[in-house]
Order: structure tokens, then sequence, then C-alpha cells
């Protein structure tokens, strides 16, 4: 059993978002992009298609997520009725972690398996986070969810800026000369980059599991069932308690369909930059090393923007916080469609950083504290998880499609604002006695 409010096991709780984000900042976000884009031609061949580099790209991670949210569910449950999440946990950390590390091998002459790796650190992170998050609940009372969500995406934040920093540091001051064909062997610094995402990741997430229990309520599986049927057996469960469950069901459909955008532009948001933005010219090339400095930013604005949200919320309530947050996406969308030189994205990007994280830590504490009294905890997230899949499954994919089939990525962002619009209206049904309390 575990003691709720232990500082210890918050503090190793929350380390883990130290261990992890670096994938989210370092992989999805600025360094593997940027080495995408710069590795394949416009137009890539992918088991004998064309397709446009950037739409492929949408479409690689929009799999991933298929298949997160079919396996998830169901291990999930299995986890909750084993009593054993934290090994789940650790499998997918681990399963991510390799991922990136065997990113130092891409091939653009052979991109069918190049982008398995990629696709399985896709997997191996958005996997784990639903255990992960699964705990919020158990170690915690109400009261602290907002607080320490906030803390978890804080750390995430600061660790992956020192390992891209590191990384940006050594591209700068070290030159690796060039090969026999007169190209640049510097992209064997950015290859070493992603073992070391994959070693952080993997090595900082080892104080987490000291300080997590694996089997928190003592559980004790009977040998009835298989594992597979109580798997299934927990979430027809969990499925039936959310039908008595009006209001947290409607914060799920409004969380479905927010978050959408938001994990798109964060997917996503690299490329758009580095295509549509007009970077100086400098020895005859684009100068984006403002992209970097603005990502940076982003992050650090994150820091703040996560932590003032949290204080915010116990003044005028977590709903409320979260719709101002989904107006400012939507400016955010709006902006982006006109901007096109430098400056105006360093305004932009210290926009998206202070509700990036806000709204992520916000939606996180705000379904931690609308739960029922429960034991599946992993089953509850795993449908909290399900729904943020099945959206990034539809946004990067529609991203995509509108770049690739309707001439720019400038109105798939059009395609975003008005996902951020529905998701502010679908905001107005929410409302439950259990987040005055919290906050009262």
């Amino acid at each position: 059993m575990i003691v709720k409010n232990d500082r210890k096991v918050i503090n190793g709780w929350a380390f883990y978002d130290w261990a992890n984000s670096v994938y989210n900042l370092v992989i999805t976000s600025v360094v593997f992009p940027k080495f995408y884009l710069s590795q394949t031609p416009d137009v890539v061949t992918f088991f004998g298609r064309e397709f446009n580099n950037v739409e492929l790209y949408s479409y690689v991670f929009s799999a991933s997520f298929i298949v997160v949210s079919l396996l998830v569910p169901l291990l999930s449950g299995i986890a909750d009725y084993l009593g054993n999440k934290k090994r789940f946990m650790q499998f997918f950390c681990y399963l991510g972690a390799a991922a990136c590390m065997s990113m130092f091998f891409f091939d653009k002459n052979h991109l069918e398996l190049s982008m398995l790796s990629p696709f399985f650190a896709s997997i191996g992170f958005w996997s784990s986070l639903v255990f992960y998050n699964s705990y919020l609940p158990q170690i915690a009372t109400p009261d602290r969810h907002d607080k320490i969500s906030a803390k978890g995406f804080s750390l995430g934040y600061i660790g992956s800026i020192i390992l891209l920093i590191s990384i940006i540091v050594a591209l700068k001051t070290i030159d690796l000369g060039v090969d026999e064909n007169g190209e640049s062997l510097n992209h064997y610094i950015t290859r070493t980059g992603f073992i070391a995402v994959g070693l952080w990741w993997a090595g900082f997430a080892q104080i987490t599991y000291s300080r997590l229990p694996n089997n928190v309520l003592d559980q004790v599986p009977t040998k009835e069932d298989g594992f597979i049927y109580r798997g299934y057996r927990e979430l027809r469960k969990v499925w039936k308690e959310l039908s008595d469950q009006a209001q947290l069901k409607r914060f799920l459909l409004s969380y479905f369909i927010y978050n959408m955008g938001v994990q798109t532009i964060m997917l996503l948001a690299v490329v758009f930059a580095d295509v549509e933005i007009n970077w100086p010219i400098v020895d005859g090339e684009p100068d984006k090393t403002g992209l970097i400095i603005s990502i940076i930013l982003i992050q650090l604005v994150a820091v703040v923007g996560a932590s003032l949200m949290a204080r915010i919320s116990k003044r005028i309530g977590n709903i409320a916080v979260i719709k101002i947050a989904v107006v400012i996406w939507i400016s955010i969308c709006v902006i982006a469609y006109f901007i096109t030189e430098p400056s105006q994205f360093y305004v932009l990007a210290a926009m998206v950083g202070f509700v990036m994280g806000g709204i992520q830590s916000m939606s996180r504490s705000t379904y931690s504290k609308m739960l029922p009294e429960t034991k599946d905890h992993a089953s509850y997230f795993s449908f909290f998880d399900v729904l943020e899949k099945i959206g990034l499954i539809i946004g990067p994919f529609l991203f995509g499609f509108v770049t690739g089939r309707f001439d720019g990525m400038r109105n798939a962002v059009i395609v975003l604002a008005s996902i951020f619009i529905l998701g502010f209206i679908s905001l107005f049904w929410v409302r439950s006695k259990k987040l005055e309390v919290s906050n009262s």
C-alpha cells in the first residue's frame, strides 16, 4: 500500500517527466524533424508510392497512435487486474528509448525500415504515459493534483532544454569535416544526439522506478480467468461506470477535441516554421538558428505557464482556466496563418509556450479529480489516453492530407483553428462539483 502525499514518492513520480520529455522536445519537436527534412527530398517513395515528405512524416506518427489506441486499453485492464502497471510502464519506456537510439542508423534510401524508429519510439513514449499518469490519483489527494501535475511538466521542460542545448552546442562547436563527396559529416553529431535521448530517458527513469510501487493496492489476481479475458472484462467494467458519469464523459469529449489541436501543433510546429517562415539567408543558405532559439523559448515559457495556470485554477476553477487556454490556442492558429517573418514567429512561440504546459497539466489534473472512487486507475487513464491518441490519429492525418492535397500548411492551420473552436464550445457543458470542492 502507498501513503498519499508522500513527498519522496511524489518527487519520484514527477521525475519521470524529466526523463521522458527529452523525447517530446528532441525527437518530435526539434532535432529529428529538422534532421528528417534535411535528409529527405520534398517527394519521397514509400512502399512504391510517392508522398510529400511532410505528409509521410504525419502519416507515420498517425499510424503509431492507431497502435497505441488499440493496444493500451487492453494492457491497462490487464495491469489493473494483475496490479503490475509499473512493469508495463518500464517495458514501454525501454521500447521507446531503444527506438530513439536506433535513429542513429536512419537511411533515406531505406525509409520503410528507417521510419520504424520514430514509429516505435512514439508507441513507447505514449504508452508509458498511460501507466505513469494513472499513478496521480493514487499518490496524492485531489487538492494537490494541479500543483503536482504542473511540477511534472515543469521538470520535463527544464530537463529537455538541458539536453537540447547540449546537442545544439555540440553541433555549433564540433566540425567533423566532409566525406569523399564533399558533404558534411556533422549529421553524425545529430545521430549521436538520438542515442543521448534514449540513454537520458531510460537512465533517469530509474529514479522514478525506485520510488513508485508496482502494486499500489496489493491486488492478488485469481486464476479463474485468462489475463486477456480479464483485461477486456476490466475495460467493460470501466465503460459501464462511465455511463453513469455524465460530466466526466462531457469533459472527455471536450478534451478529445481541443487536445487534438494541441498535440498536432506540438508535433508539427517546427516543420511549419522550417518551411513557411522566411529565415534570413547566410552564405547562400537559410539561417535557422532563430528556430532553435524559439523552441528553447517555448520550453522556458511553458514552465511559467504550467505553474501560473495551476495557481489561477485555485481562484477561478479548472474548466475556466482551460477555456482561457483554448481561446489563446485559437488566436495562435489565426496568427500562424498570416505570419512570414522570424520576429513574428518568436512572438507566436512565446504564446505557444505559455499555454502548452498549462493546458496539458490542467487537463491531466482535471480528469484525475473527476474520477470516481476506483481501483481501476490504469483502465480509466487508458480511456483518457485513447481519446488523446485518436485525436493524434486524426489531427496529424488531417494536417498532412490538407498540406499534401491543398497546396501548403497554412490551409491546414485553419483546420486546427476550427478544431479549437469546437473544443471551446464543448467546454460550456462541463460542470463538476468535485472541481468546485477541490478548488474552494
